[in-house]
């Protein structure tokens, strides 16, 4: 279950719980309480962290997401916790990535960033890497660096399917960011192509990824499926910030059962092939 930590939490919308702030305090309450009812793992993402052009708060090892995951794994190692790899969270102009003068993200930079950035969070004890970037060649330089560093026991979970969909805005309000200009057109995936998540998902393979990632996931079980019936690593699937809102306020005009809507969501992407589901869902049904 994805979950977001903030220094100065605001107040969330009342209609969708699974998108509130905590405290690196507060969010070992939360935590103990999801591990309890049968949670195993849950993802951590920075909310209204300190931003500037570069992202240089994603190096600092005494952030917000360090602090949490020394927390956490002080407090409850039985809980495998996964962590966001990606710049957006920390720059102004709301990208994942290094940009130049025109606004153009610049892949091998980033990349060079986002391996920083990873050896920080695997240092502070993290269990999981999850680059959500879609950079080319980030999985081969984060695996080669961790277990350079020791860090071989780290994993690598890929985004290695993350269209460029209209359902991410919720997850951009609760993380505190915008687009400056532009889109994520030019590194995230056309919602229209089918073969090039094949692709990208062969290449994170034979790269050294884990475990794949397809998000969203409601409206791409094609793309599970095909990754499932291809792919020899497990395929994890992310019902986005929108997914879940969609539901979430349909069933308070009553126009579905909430607690049913859900379970068949998930249903369908298990169906599809998921060997795991992240959802902001997850306490809904436990």
């Amino acid at each position: 279950m994805p979950l977001f930590v903030t220094k100065q939490p605001k107040p969330h919308d009342p209609l969708l719980p699974g998108l509130a702030h905590y405290t690196p305090e507060s969010i070992l309450k939360k935590a103990e309480a999801l591990h309890t009812k049968g949670i195993q793992a849950i993802l951590l993402f920075p909310a209204n962290a300190p931003r500037d052009m570069f992202g240089k708060e994603a190096l600092n090892h005494n952030g917000i997401i360090p602090e949490t995951i020394r927390l956490l794994k002080k407090e409850l190692p039985s809980l495998a916790l996964f962590c966001d790899v990606a710049l957006d969270p920390y720059t102004t102009h709301g990208h994942d990535g290094v940009i130049d003068e025109s606004g153009y993200v610049l892949n091998d930079a980033t990349v060079d960033v986002l391996v920083k950035m990873s050896l920080v969070l695997a240092e502070s004890g993290v269990d999981v890497i999850a680059p959500s970037d879609m950079m080319d060649g980030r999985v081969c330089a984060i695996r080669q660096t961790l277990d350079a560093r020791g860090f071989q026991d780290v994993g690598i979970l890929s985004y290695a399917a993350k269209y460029a969909s209209s359902l991410y805005g919720p997850f951009r309000t609760a993380i505190g960011t915008r687009l400056a200009f532009g889109d994520k057109k030019s590194y995230q995936m056309d919602p229209a192509n089918r073969i090039e998540a094949l692709k990208e998902a062969l290449l994170d393979e034979e790269e050294g990824a884990d475990a794949l990632l397809v998000k969203p996931a409601g409206f791409y079980l094609d793309i599970i499926s095909d990754l499932q019936k291809t792919i020899k690593l497990p395929i994890v699937a992310y019902q986005v910030s929108g997914e879940y809102a969609m539901i979430m306020a349909a069933a308070k005009y009553g126009y579905l059962s909430k607690q049913d809507a859900i379970i068949e969501s998930l249903l369908s992407i298990k169906r599809a092939g998921a060997s795991c589901i992240i959802s902001y869902a997850a306490e809904e049904i436990i």
